[in-house]
Formats: C-alpha cells, structure tokens, sequence
C-alpha cells in the first residue's frame, strides 16, 4: 500500500486532535474534511498515472485542494483562538 502525501494529519500535525474534534462536532468541517480526502486521493492517482487524466483535468483537481485546504486552515485557526 502506498502512502498518500497531503493528508490532513500530515499537512496539519499540531491539529490532529483538533482536527479529530471537529470532525464529530462540525458537520461543514466534517464534510469539508472528507471532500478534501477525495480530492487529495484523486490528485495522488492522476500524479501516480494510476488514473491517468489531462493536465488541466489534474491542475483542477490541485486548485480544488488548496481551496478546501485553504479553508479548512481558517477553521482551525478560528478554533484554536
């Protein structure tokens, strides 16, 4: 099994707590949370060619992460204020 780079705990691992908290108590960032790890998942299988798509299909699919993450980065700040 292959590791995925850009998940959460990863890109965030002073918040997995938090991050865990939110999830059972914000059903936006519980939903923002899961898009970002089907997004993430479909970036890592286009960057591995284990799902070959075009590169503006690809380029999409990065901005789209970095929205949620982006997003999600904002969540945890506000929380942790």
């Amino acid at each position: 099994m292959s590791h995925t780079p850009h998940e959460l705990a990863e890109e965030f691992p002073d918040a997995v707590d938090l991050i865990h908290q939110l999830k059972l108590d914000n059903a936006h960032f519980a939903r923002l949370a899961e898009e970002y790890h089907v997004v993430n998942r479909a970036v890592h299988r286009a960057e591995t060619l284990a799902e070959p798509v075009s590169e503006a299909h690809e380029q999409e699919l990065r901005r789209q992460r970095m929205a949620l993450k982006d997003e999600i980065a904002r969540i945890l700040a506000d929380a942790k204020a």
